[in-house]
Order: C-alpha cells, then structure tokens, then sequence
C-alpha cells in the first residue's frame, strides 16, 4: 500500500507572500490555493474594477476642474453664508482613496498573473464599499451644486486627448497578457469566447478613437495666430484681495492688458467695486455694522463704504494659500486696502494706457439708482479721463437698457448669432469657456467679431483657446499665464497621424506576440506526462526546475485526468518519488 501525500516543494515564495498576504491576508502557504476564484469574489474583484474606474474619472474631474476652484468655493460660500476652501478636503480624500483602490487593484492583478485564488479580505471589503459609496455622494453632491462644470470635461480632451489615447494604449496592451492567458487554455467555454471578444472590441475602440478628436492644437504651426491678450479679472485675486487696487496694480505688472471688474451703485450714486450681493466676505462690515452686515451692498452710502476695510479678510483667510510668499511691505499694504470706487480704477487703466471691462449690476428696484444707474457709470467714466471706447460694459439688464448707455461700446455675456448681435447694437461677446466651442469661435473670427473668454485659469485651457483663434480671456491668475509664452503642445496633422498609426501599429503586433507567446507556452506544458514528469523528479533538481515540473504535471492532470486509482507523489526534499498506478517505487 503506497502512502499518499500531496505534492509540495517549499520554497519561499516572498513575493507571493507579500502579494496574498496584503489582498487577502493569507500569508502562509497551506492558506493559499490555486484553485479557481468563487463567483463571490470575483463579484468583488468586478466591484474593486468599478471603483478604480468610477474613482479615475472623479480624479480627472478634478484635475482639469482646478480652473474653477475659486468659482466652486465662491457658490459654497453663497450657500453656506462662510468662506472656506472646500476643494482642500475633497482633493485629499480622492488622493487617499484612489492611491487604495489602485493598489489594491495592482494586486488582485498580480493574483491573476500568478495563478492564485482572489480572497480579498473582510477590511479591504469595507474600504472598497466605503470609498465607493463616498464618490457616488460626492458625484451627486457636485452635480448638485457646481453641475454646469461637467461641460469642463469635454473641453479638456481638446488638450488631453492624444496623450489619454497613448495611456489607453499601454493599458490594453499589457492587460493582453492576462487576456491571452485565459483564453489559450486548453478547455474551451462560452465565457472565455465572451471575454476574447470584448477585449478585441475595446482594443479596436481605442486603436480607432483618434478619428473622433477635436484638438485645436492639432495644426500647423503657420497659422498659428497672435498671443490672446490677459484680462485682470478683478485684478490678481491670487495674489491679492479682489476689486482692490493693490489687487489691479498687480495684474498690470503680470502684463494684463485690460482691468475687469464688478460695479455695485451705491446709494447716493457711485460706483464702486464689489462682487457680492453683500459686503460681508471681502470687508469688515460685520465689526463696523454688525445689524447690517447681510444688507445688500448697494443700500450702503460711499461715506459707510469707504470707511470699511477691504484687505484684513485676504491676510486672515488667506483664500489661495499665496500669503505666506507675501513680504511684509506687502502684507502692510494690503492690511489698509480700502473698498475701490470704478474711477480709481478707470484712472489706473488709462494711466498703464489699458482697456477695462465692466460687469454692472442693475441695481434692485427699490433703490434710489435704480432708473439712473447708467448715468452714474457714464459720469464716472467721464471724470477717470479714460477714452470711452476704451471701456467695454456687460450690463445685467434688459436691451431697452442698453441703449441708454450711450457712448459705452456694448459686450453680451451669452452666446447669440452674429445677426443678432447685429440687431441689438452688440460689437463684442464675453462667453463662459463651456459656450465657447471650436466651431463658434470660428464663426465668430471670421465675422470679425471680438470674444473673450472666462475665466482661464490655468496653462492647458489657455493653450487651446490660443490655438483657436480667441483675441483676448479674462484671468484671475494673470502670474500663471504669464508663463505661457507658446502653446503647451502643437503639432501638425502628419506628425500626429503618423504617431497615432505608429503606435497602433506597435500595439498590435505586441499583442499578436503575447498571445502566440501564451499559446506556445501552454501547448509546452501540456505536451508532458505524469511519468515523465516523475523520473525527472527521481534525480535531485534544482527547486526551481522541480516547480517547472509541478506545474507541468498539474495540467497534465488537469487536462487528461487521473483515475481514484491513479496517485503521484513527489518528495523533492529527500529525492524519492512514487506512482501508485505505474508501480515505480525508490
């Protein structure tokens, strides 16, 4: 009677270890098995996929999105009644909770390539459930609040997309390997068809997806057309307070060419400068007048207004974490910033030989200004000196208005036909980037119709909107686009064709490779049988070649099958071996 005992070879296997022991914690060998995963796990494993990929886009989402912090934090702060940056707490939970996905990730990957059963453990379980559940809220959260900032997506691809495209490459590339490795076995099923069929279809999806880019920096290099002018929106808000006149001064020496800004009508009609519908966020009217501080800023005379301070918030909040790079001269002068009226700021513009382009705010019908608004805004551009053609006005009103502001060249904050714009007495648009696609700026162009952008805060969005043509974006990080002298990239339609059919090409013939390479491999393990794999073990082998022949025998088992009767036993360690059905005993 021949005693049975498993076939073992112990070896330390460290990496494999290290590998089940964190996905599963199973860190000893006998808690490992080779054996195929349990629909249940798998399951897991589908929902570990779903989160790195729902995970992955939240990431992108708020990569591109930091155009718009300031935005974001602004519509929180109307919201919440208290400014804080919000976009902190979100930006660490996505680090931390993509780093665990991916890595967690990363290993079950490694379980699959390495043969092993996925047993994702019962903590990593919840993490997995935890970080799934909290982006689903988070996503619902920000359509909720900021849901016209999905538009941003799309038009990050114009920038993005030929580099996303070569990522997508690699990817699908190497995940052949585990493809090609289940696909070759031996023993055929629908399933495993399934499978081999989705990864062709997504492999030629993306082999073909350049076809469906829209890149405006995709063009030669010729047409390229003059640097868009910056527009100091309120000023450098970065860098200092908003709508102040350090704030303008700063903008100007970032090399803006124009000055925008918010007007507010006080009460006894001068126009001063104010983004909010009240003086609470950027003043200290809750310590001068603490029963008004949620009136409307308008309701407030320039005596009340000027005697607020308008910079001590910037220093105490520190809104964009730029504080800390200030010198005290500067600190010192922020500290005494005042609230600005419009002619202190059309004096500055005409002094620097500037534009400016204002944002009027109508003010609400039961203030004294309200039919004579404009004819406080005329009188001030009048007495700052500045020429009138030099001043560009956005009103929020009705186009009976318009008219009325007589000498102002008019400007529309929404998209509208040249005919139009024709017909409503409009020379220039001030667009939202999301309104602004490729196709109408090019309308726009070709009808000689001046369009600025806003707001463009970072490299990547200035770099398309320069490639398409637009004259002029309004900025509230003039320092930032100062460091654009030319676009991020720019290349012509041969050199880009020639590099996408280059690495299609690449990636087809690696993958070719890695599937003849499993194929062979396979027909090599399953070319040996029982017996041979036994006389080999006979003479001492090295442990690796003994693994070799392991693996070569479990498939010969698993593939031909070995009867009740029929039992192998290899003892690597002391050199003996036994076949119960062949009758071979040392």
């Amino acid at each position: 009677m021949v005693k049975h005992q498993p076939l073992q070879v112990y070896e330390k296997q460290v990496f494999v270890s290290f590998v089940t022991g964190i996905y599963g914690c199973r860190w000893k060998r006998y808690q490992r098995s080779q054996d195929n995963s349990s629909r249940w796990e798998c399951t897991w494993f589908v929902i570990l996929c779903s989160s790195f990929l729902l995970l992955l886009f939240w990431a992108y989402f708020w990569l591109v999105a930091q155009n718009d912090f300031n935005e974001f934090n602004w519509l929180v702060y109307n919201r919440s009644g208290e400014w804080r940056d919000e976009t902190i707490p979100i930006l660490a939970s996505t680090t931390v909770g993509f780093s665990y996905i991916t890595f967690l990730l990363i290993l079950a990957l490694f379980h699959i390539s390495l043969g092993q059963q996925l047993n994702l453990y019962w903590v990593h379980k919840i993490g997995v459930l935890a970080t799934l559940l909290t982006t689903i809220s988070g996503v619902i959260s920000v359509d909720d609040i900021w849901g016209d900032e999905w538009d941003i997506l799309l038009l990050s691809l114009q920038s993005t997309a030929p580099f996303l495209h070569i990522g997508a490459l690699v990817t699908v590339t190497a995940i052949s390997w585990l493809v090609a490795g289940y696909v070759v076995r031996r023993e055929r099923s629908n399933f495993q068809l399934m499978m081999l069929l989705i990864y062709m279809v997504i492999l030629l999806a993306v082999y073909l997806a350049p076809l469906t880019f829209t890149c405006p920096c995709i063009m030669d290099r010729h047409s390229l057309r003059p640097r868009p002018d910056i527009i100091g929106r309120r000023g450098a808000p970065m860098l200092a307070p908003e709508n102040t006149m350090v704030s303008f001064n700063r903008a100007l020496q970032y090399g803006t060419s124009s000055l925008e800004a918010d007007v507010t009508i006080s009460v006894d009609g001068v126009p001063f400068l104010m983004r909010d519908r009240t003086l609470k966020r950027t003043t200290d009217v809750r310590k001068v007048f603490p029963v008004r501080q949620y009136d409307d800023a308008s309701f407030f005379n320039w005596t009340e207004i000027r005697s607020l301070n308008a910079g001590q918030w910037f220093l105490e909040s520190d809104p964009y974490w730029t504080v800390g790079t200030l010198t005290a001269r500067d600190r010192s002068r922020i500290g005494n910033q005042t609230v600005c009226s419009l002619v202190e700021m059309l004096r500055l513009a005409a002094r620097a030989n500037g534009s400016a382009l204002l944002n009027v705010r109508r003010p609400p019908p039961e203030h004294p200004r309200y039919r004579s608004w404009f004819m406080d805004t005329l009188w001030a551009v009048q007495k700052a000196g500045i020429t009138q053609k030099r001043v560009r006005t956005v009103t929020w009103t009705p186009d009976t208005d318009r008219g009325r502001v007589r000498g102002l060249p008019q400007t529309a904050n929404e998209k509208l036909s040249v005919e139009e714009m024709r017909q409503r007495g409009i020379t220039s648009l001030t667009l939202h980037y999301s309104k602004a696609s490729h196709k109408d700026l090019q309308e726009y162009l070709a009808n000689n119709v001046s369009v600025t952008v806003y707001p463009v805060n970072e490299g990547w969005l200035y770099s398309i909107l320069w490639c398409s043509g637009v004259p002029s974006v309004s900025s509230d990080a003039p320092q930032v686009l100062r460091k654009v002298p030319y676009p991020i990239w720019l290349m012509s339609r041969n050199a880009y064709d020639f590099i996408w059919i280059t690495s299609d090409l690449v990636s087809f013939a690696v993958v070719v490779g890695i599937f003849s390479f499993q194929k062979w491999r396979m027909r090599g393990m399953q070319s040996y049988n029982p017996e041979q794999i036994m006389l080999s073990a006979v003479a001492r082998r090295s442990s690796r070649e003994v693994n070799i022949m392991k693996e070569k025998l479990i498939f010969s088992e698993l593939n031909n099958g070995l009867s009740s009767t029929e039992e192998l036993c290899l003892y690597p360690e002391n050199g003996y071996a036994t076949y119960s059905h062949g009758e071979l005993s040392h």
